[in-house]
């Protein structure tokens, strides 16, 4: 399949991260453009893990008034405070879920 704005290559990654991602099950890693372990199969592990991950990113969104962008780009470069507590919660949650709960789901 053809990818929007893309000329449909493969991104090149590395031998041990290839590695890692087939000791996960994701056999495609290096051999597709996308996971299609995730979002070419439809299980319902798979819609399950999407429709909570869409419904957190919403939640998120409205909790911290706005999104990584706006308080990254905007918020920062205006020295807003509450931005600057937000991206730090950005961060550690996105490296609590790559190093936490990615491995438990996975």
């Amino acid at each position: 399949s053809i990818h929007f704005l893309s000329d449909n290559q493969i991104p090149e990654i590395s031998e041990a991260t290839i590695a890692k991602l087939n000791a996960m099950g994701f056999e495609s890693a290096g051999k597709a453009y996308s996971p299609t372990e995730i979002f070419e199969t439809m299980s319902v592990k798979n819609i399950a893990l999407l429709f909570v991950g869409g419904l957190l990113i919403g939640f998120g969104t409205r909790y911290a008034g706005g999104c990584t962008s706006g308080h990254a780009i905007s918020g920062l470069s205006d020295l807003q405070l509450p931005s600057l507590i937000a991206v730090i919660g950005f961060f550690i949650g996105g490296l609590l879920m790559v190093h936490v709960l990615f491995p438990l789901i996975f």
